[in-house]
């Protein structure tokens, strides 16, 4: 008995009903970038009932799909990564973790270039590939790294490998992440290695690394495996765990095709246990850029490898697509969105299965997290099971 959680990182399915509190009212991610693009064709998640869920253009509903479908809101205070990560795992983070929009305090900042020796860079919120190409000939010449923030609790590190190697780099972040507890609970340090030479650097995205706060309470993946359940993770899910419940470790990857190759190649390797897997290019290289023409190619590249994936799923395995927040690529921010998140949930691939039902709009991610705990006999901390 298998159950293959595929995260499409930052595939929002329309504005939440707080998404006004946001600043995100009207967010829209699907729906905009099918209209961007004249039209989606996504025929395999089709077939599921991807249409379904919402209005999407290109994407017409079937009468008969073949998955069950839905969308659920989330509870938790936030729109980051791991909150929504954690919150589908059945933990609810009730309060947000900080932001500093205006970069970090001079008390933080002061303490992280005594506790490195290392003067700072930038210590403002912008985008990355940006405040490289701003930055990167200051910080080679002089070999300060250079720290940078965004709309969400993260406290990014950026270094040229040259000059200060990516172990290095990681030995930074672990001081940041000492440092950023309680009262700046910063929710992820990250790691932001880079190569190349001004007006041609390029972010080294396979070593990028992610320093998190540790999950506050037991998660599915943590009740897992204290009952003997293998668990896998593909990308970066392991890392948002503080890699705690991952049995087998962390598969990384480089983008979303070595993910969907990775997730072919554990499922023919093992026959028992829970795959996690995020696929961020969605997020990474076209919400936080404002492409949404990419953002449509990368959807529909990951439907053609969907539709040759689904033949080598068994009457044992059960299948949930979704995703852990918006990040809508035609609103003027580059930040993520406060949305709904889309939900497609499936067993028995023999060919036998029955059409699938509406689920609804599930007040909170941490159904999912429920019914794969169910799956394999177990309860989960919260939420309700679609079984």
């Amino acid at each position: 008995m298998r159950a293959i959680v595929i995260v499409l990182d930052g595939v929002g399915a329309g504005a939440a009903p707080d998404a006004a509190l946001y600043g995100d009212a009207g967010a829209d991610t699907l729906g905009h970038v099918a209209e961007a693009a004249g039209g989606l064709k996504l025929p395999a998640l089709g077939r599921l009932g991807l249409g379904n869920i919402m209005e999407i253009k290109g994407v017409p509903p079937v009468a008969a799909p073949a998955a069950s479908f839905g969308r659920m809101r989330e509870l938790s205070a936030g729109k980051d990564t791991i909150t929504g990560h954690w919150e589908m795992m059945g933990i609810l983070n009730e309060t947000p973790f900080p932001t500093y929009p205006g970069g970090f305090p001079p008390r933080v900042i002061s303490e992280f270039e005594r506790r490195t020796g290392r003067k700072v860079l930038g210590n403002r919120a912008a985008s990355g590939t940006v405040i490289i190409e701003q930055l990167g000939a200051e910080h080679m010449r002089t070999g300060s790294p250079i720290v940078y923030t965004s709309a969400d609790s993260v406290f990014q590190i950026a270094a040229h490998a040259d000059v200060i190697p990516v172990e290095g780099l990681y030995r930074m972040c672990e001081t940041a992440r000492e440092m950023l507890v309680s009262p700046d609970n910063v929710c992820r340090v990250i790691a932001r290695p880079f190569e190349g030479a001004p007006g041609n650097f390029r972010r080294i995205s396979a070593k990028r690394k992610d320093f998190p706060l540790p999950p506050p309470e037991e998660a599915v993946v943590d009740i897992l495996a204290s009952k003997g359940v293998p668990v896998f993770s593909v990308g970066k899910v392991a890392e948002m765990f503080g890699m705690r419940g991952f049995t087998d470790g962390m598969i990384k990857t480089g983008g979303n095709a070595q993910g969907m190759e990775e997730i072919v190649n554990l499922l023919k390797r093992q026959a028992r246990g829970l795959v996690f897997a995020n696929l961020n290019d969605f997020d990474t290289l076209f919400g936080h850029r404002n492409d949404p023409e990419g953002f449509a190619r990368a959807l529909e590249g990951f439907d053609e490898w969907f539709n040759g994936f689904l033949p080598i799923l068994g009457s044992e395995d059960f299948l949930f697509i979704t995703a852990d927040h918006g990040n809508d690529p035609t609103t003027p921010g580059t930040d993520h969105s406060r949305e709904l998140v889309p939900l497609l949930f499936s067993g028995n691939f023999s060919g036998k299965g029955k059409a699938g039902r509406d689920l609804g709009l599930r007040a909170g991610f941490m159904d999912l997290g429920a019914t794969v705990a169910e799956i394999f006999g177990l309860r989960g901390p919260r939420g309700k099971s679609f079984l």
